[in-house]
């Protein structure tokens, strides 16, 4: 098992997504094209064509749901950058002008911005 410099164990990053959004559409096309194709031939043409079922998943690249994670994958990709330092990990957009985390870089947490809410006599519904 691969572990970074601090000694703790490095995860490999599972990756659906393909070279375009139009590439991964057709993927699925294809792949839930002959998983139904298969399932809806039964009746005409026998159990045997359920065989065809695998070849579906292996243009889907797994499940129905590693697709879609593709899918997100695919067209977040070159939008957000994730970047881990020190242990701690931050969502930033491609051009590195803004950060998800924001709040965070300025000093400001979450809990904050709810105490600031609560001080000036809001609620929360």
């Amino acid at each position: 098992m691969k572990t970074s410099e601090t000694g703790k164990p490095v995860r490999a990053e599972e990756n659906f997504a393909s070279a375009s959004v139009l590439q991964h559409l057709l993927r699925g096309v294809v792949g839930f094209g002959v998983i139904t194709g298969s399932i809806a031939l039964v009746p005409f043409a026998g159990p045997a064509t359920l065989l065809a079922a695998p070849l579906g998943l292996v243009a889907l690249r797994g499940c129905p749901t590693c697709w879609v994670i593709g899918l997100a994958q695919t067209v977040s990709r070159g939008r957000l950058n994730r970047s881990c330092a020190d242990g701690a990990c931050t969502l930033t957009t491609a051009g590195g002008t803004a950060s998800i985390d924001r709040a965070e870089e300025l000093g400001r947490g979450p809990a904050d911005h709810v105490d600031d809410r609560l001080a000036a006599g809001g609620h929360f519904p």
